[in-house]
């Protein structure tokens, strides 16, 4: 007896480390996010930085002149208090202190805030704490884009408005027929880097805009089940080898209210990519990729006309062109830009001329960049960030415009994020690695040693959480040469003499990296949680991944799923060699590209895997959309070979194991269609499969329901695995 109460006191009185909940595998992050500094940035002309309090209702700022200490910049109810000033004619209610804000001046910052009646880009002065300027339009607009000269462009349903200075609104499109698109950054299904539809020139007083026609490709429906009747919901889905979009690029002057459609030419079935006002505004630059997406034509326009101009240069590949990026201009030049393409090898950048001239190779080493930062005060320099370490880290680069030198600001092995005071003397540099969850410091660009730290957060779970051990690994790729980065979370309570079921976590597809050197090493906290249930969780990024060039991507050229699952069978091969593997008792998961390899290996590999998740799989690339499959496939007419050997309707009477498909009722990205007809080749085959699908969710199930869908998975593992 007493040693049962003295256990209970033990209990009591000391906190006790335990696993996550199936909770936490989706509120987890937030639960336990490292300590850390809310949408920090450099304060304009200051030497000093910027960001949100830990309750998300004050800027604070840390200022070099004080010792880097907190003070408060603004507060919430200031700022609501002086919005309702300004614009009494509508009202406000926020939540917390604007998030997204961009410093002008020293002291004026702009923002987005959407009130009753409007939606406004405001200006706030942090010391007079008044707003100085305002520009509305209506709330039924999206996709805004404002321009200097404060006429705001926006979308009211596939049409454009533009509201001016004065409150007039413009109507620049009126088209009835909904197949006509204008304005709408939903182009080319946002495939070659498109994150927009319109752009307005330097002055704001010409606007450019994409036309999409979609009238020739046919509906697809997808069915919503929440009316007493179901309903379909048509979606223009243009599949492998089918008939694509038409798109255009439109000029709209705001004064003389005339278009001018650039003359981007035939055939009709090709991408506009890349596009960039020339900051004289005369001209405009068009990157004009075939549908092949093999051939691409960077190409200069004459505004006023339309009319083609020159090509500046052209790319063409056997395998693809992917462009991603618009151009850069040189401050205070231009006649400069500065371009960016992987098409040497590695996503680097270019100085060239309006004119086509290459003026210096900008690239370093084989670091591939990840987010140009912006220039210099001297506009001399860019810093960017850029990858290192195998494509395993991130870190902050200078490069020197005239000389091509380049410069590594950031050294700690990890994943960085960092930016420059406006005066280039300071780095706000933020990192994390595999054991270190967050830091905080100012750096000395010359010397590159910290002048203070300003966070250093403790392990968030210590006292609360026991963490698996988690470690990387490199593995070699058949080809016999190319390093393979691994991620191995060892089973909780950790027994080398046992032998442990294996769940491999797999995506695979391109512009993906799963393995990263940040905080967890960039496991999911369902990876922990299946951890800690007694899984040893692996995950491996193969060939066609991200980050690592483009000769590591374009092996899976014509043939999806090949070369993917033999880098997989590598990290097999890994795992059987450890002793406290039970090679009997392996199974994977994944998600979209990651639902394919998972069915792939399911069926390809059906003696090794014995249990598999696949969510929202593609089951065969013909089904899928022309932009994303067609660059990797070609089309189903060229590559019939590549269709064939890859499609897993084909593999379906290959199944041994227990899989599980799960699939998103209202997917627009990998349709239903897919996991239909996989389910329905199983029956042909007398191979017995589960199903389950989520009614309401699209291609990902997010919110509450995930827990459930997690709850789903780790069962099926427990039950057909464990």
């Amino acid at each position: 007896m007493k040693k049962y109460i003295l256990s209970f006191l033990l209990v009591g009185s000391f906190a006790v480390a335990q696993n996550l909940t199936i909770e936490e595998t989706v509120f987890g992050p937030r639960k336990y996010a490292p300590t850390t500094q809310t949408a920090q940035q450099w304060r304009k002309d200051s030497k000093s930085i910027t960001y949100l309090s830990s309750d998300f209702s004050t800027l604070v700022e840390k200022s070099a002149s004080n010792g880097w200490n907190a003070t408060n910049l603004a507060t919430k109810t200031e700022f609501e208090s002086a919005l309702k000033s300004k614009l009494t004619a509508d009202e406000f209610t926020l939540r917390t202190f604007p998030f997204a804000i961009e410093w002008k001046t020293s002291n004026t910052f702009e923002t987005e805030i959407a009130g009753k009646k409007n939606n406004y880009k405001v200006t706030y002065d942090v010391v007079t704490k008044q707003i100085t300027s305002a520009i509305s339009y209506s709330n039924e607009g999206a996709q805004a884009k404002f321009a200097s000269n404060n006429n705001v462009a926006w979308l009211l349903d596939n049409n454009i408005k533009i509201t001016t200075p004065s409150g007039k609104v413009i109507d620049v499109t009126n088209d009835e027929n909904k197949a006509i698109v204008n304005g709408s950054d939903y182009v080319h299904r946002q495939e070659f880097g498109i994150d927009r539809g319109m752009w307005w020139n330097n002055k704001g007083t010409q606007l450019a805009f994409y036309r999409k026609d979609e009238s020739m490709v046919a509906n697809y429906p997808i069915t919503n089940w929440n009316e007493r009747e179901a309903t379909n919901k048509d979606l223009k889905y243009p599949m492998a080898g089918m008939t694509s979009e038409n798109v255009t690029l439109v000029i709209y002057d705001v004064t003389s209210g005339k278009k001018v459609t650039i003359q981007t030419g035939e055939p009709k079935e090709q991408y506009l990519t890349m596009v960039s006002w020339e900051p004289t505004g005369k001209h405009i630059f068009i990157g004009v990729l075939n549908r092949e997406q093999n051939h691409l034509k960077f190409n200069k326009y004459d505004v006023t006309t339309g009319a083609f101009v020159k090509t500046l240069f052209e790319e063409k590949a056997s395998t693809w062109v992917e462009p991603q990026h618009p151009l850069t201009f040189v401050p205070n030049n231009p006649s400069q830009f500065i371009y960016q393409t992987d098409f040497f090898g590695f996503n680097q950048m270019y100085l060239y001329n309006t004119e086509g001239k290459l003026l210096k190779n900008l690239g370093f080493k084989d670091v591939i960049v990840k987010e140009v930062l912006g220039f210099d005060t001297s506009n001399t320099k860019i810093n960017y960030i850029g990858t290192t370490n195998n494509g395993l880290d991130r870190q902050l680069f200078q490069v020197d415009l005239k000389s091509g030198k380049t410069i590594q600001l950031t050294t700690i092995s990890g994943t960085h994020t960092a930016s420059v005071s406006s005066d280039g003397t300071m780095i706000l540099d933020q990192y994390s690695n595999l054991t270190t969850p967050n830091e905080i410091s100012i750096l000395n660009i010359k010397n590159k040693m910290a002048n203070t730290t300003l966070v250093k957060a403790e392990n968030p779970f210590t006292g609360k959480i026991d963490l698996p051990k988690i470690e990387f690994v490199t593995l070699t790729s058949p080809d016999g040469k190319t390093p393979l980065n691994g991620r191995l979370i060892y089973p909780a309570n950790f027994d080398a003499t046992k032998k442990y079921p294996v769940m491999v976590y797999v995506y695979g597809g391109s512009h993906a990296q799963l393995v990263n050197n940040r905080w967890l090493g960039g496991a999911g906290y369902f990876d922990i949680y299946m951890a800690q249930k007694g899984y040893v969780v692996f995950t491996l990024d193969n060939r066609g991944s991200d980050s690592r060039g483009k000769k590591f991507c374009e092996v899976t050229h014509r043939n999806l799923g090949v070369n993917e699952m033999a880098d997989q069978m590598k990290g097999i091969e890994f795992l059987k060699s450890k002793s406290f593997v039970d090679a009997d008792k392996i199974g994977v998961f994944g998600w979209s590209f990651g639902g394919f390899m998972t069915t792939s290996l399911m069926t390809n590999h059906s003696d090794v895997f014995k249990v598999g998740v696949a969510g929202g799989p593609v089951i065969d690339w013909k089904y899928y959309e022309i932009m994303y499959g067609e660059r990797y496939m070609d089309m189903p007419q060229e590559n019939p070979e590549g269709y064939e050997k890859t499609s897993l309707l084909n593999k379906a009477k290959d199944l041994k194991g227990r899989l599980l498909v799960i699939h998103g009722a209202q997917d627009p990205v990998v349709v239903q269609q897919h996991s239909m007809n996989f389910i329905e080749a199983c029956i042909k085959a007398g191979k017995q499969v589960d199903y389950f699908l989520y009614p309401n969710h699209e291609h990902n199930v997010s919110g509450k329901d995930r827990i459930h869908m997690y709850a789903k998975i780790a069962d099926y593992f427990d039950v057909h695995l464990k």
